[in-house]
């Protein structure tokens, strides 16, 4: 019975010293858990980022190496990093992007997201990181669009749920459905739509790297600004990710990744 209760003694004081250092190699854990908390992760220590893949140059994919590039995508990447975080795309179509993120399907998205109004009332937005106005683009040559005014009764190519689509609407064009600039521009090309709307970082994009293409700009808007969208429970982590931001901004990271893509300081 002593051997028994011996034995017991030991395994008793055994899992007390396991107890105690549970506790203590579990701290960071528990730390861990108050972040999720704090900031309403879909997955501890990583932002899970909505991206669509398939918009460049802010979200798309190398032809080389197939890797998942982009403005948008190097900033994410610049924020999860200063947040000491890991990082995860979930790449969506735009016109599924704000289901997923009402869904809880991802943290944030990062995908050239106008800030409007009509957004803000569903939304929270981080401090803007994109400046640019939106353009009317036609093929070139055409001589029945100069303003936005000329859209009315002409057809344009754009994603229902994009910013672009309540311009060229607001205009009164008839909209064809798609599901970003790269089908935008080939309706365009081949004359099943008369124009598109987009934003103006798009376009000369597109013209670098199809410098024979016959498109031109014949209107813009005043610059609209793009920024981070949360749920409207995330105030914690817009404001942790706005303060990420400022850094970058400070220390210039938000300037040299706009000057790999644009030749230009888009921040601002």
């Amino acid at each position: 019975m002593s051997r028994v209760r011996s034995i017991l003694g030991l395994a008793a004081a055994s899992a007390a010293v396991l107890a105690l250092a549970a506790c203590s190699s579990g701290t960071p854990a528990a730390s861990d858990d108050a972040a999720d908390n704090e900031f309403g992760l879909v997955k501890a220590g990583t932002l899970t980022v909505a991206t669509e893949g398939t918009y460049r140059p802010f979200s798309y994919h190398d032809e080389g190496t197939g890797d998942l590039v982009g403005y948008d995508v190097e900033i994410a990447e610049a924020v999860a990093d200063e947040l000491g975080l890991e990082i995860e795309f979930q790449e969506t179509q735009w016109d599924a992007i704000f289901a997923g993120l009402e869904a809880g399907r991802f943290d944030v998205i990062a995908n050239q997201v106008s800030i409007n109004p009509e957004r803000e009332e569903s939304y929270l937005f981080s401090t803007p990181y994109t400046v640019s106005p939106s353009v009317v683009v036609v093929n070139e040559g055409d001589t029945s669009i100069s303003s936005f005014e000329d859209l009315k009764g002409k057809t344009t190519a754009q994603s229902l749920t994009s910013n672009f689509y309540e311009l060229a609407t607001e205009a009164g064009a008839n909209v064809e459905a798609v599901e970003g600039w790269a089908q935008a521009v080939a309706l365009l090309e081949q004359g099943r739509v008369d124009a598109t709307v987009n934003d103006k970082l798009t376009f000369l994009d597109y013209l670098k790297t199809n410098p024979d293409a016959k498109l031109e700009v014949v209107a813009e808007t005043d610059p609209s600004e793009s920024a981070l969208a949360f749920t409207k429970d995330k105030t914690a982590l817009v404001k942790a990710v706005d303060e990420a931001l400022a850094k970058l901004k400070e220390d210039g990271t938000l300037a040299e990744i706009g000057e790999k893509y644009f030749g230009a300081d888009v921040s601002q």
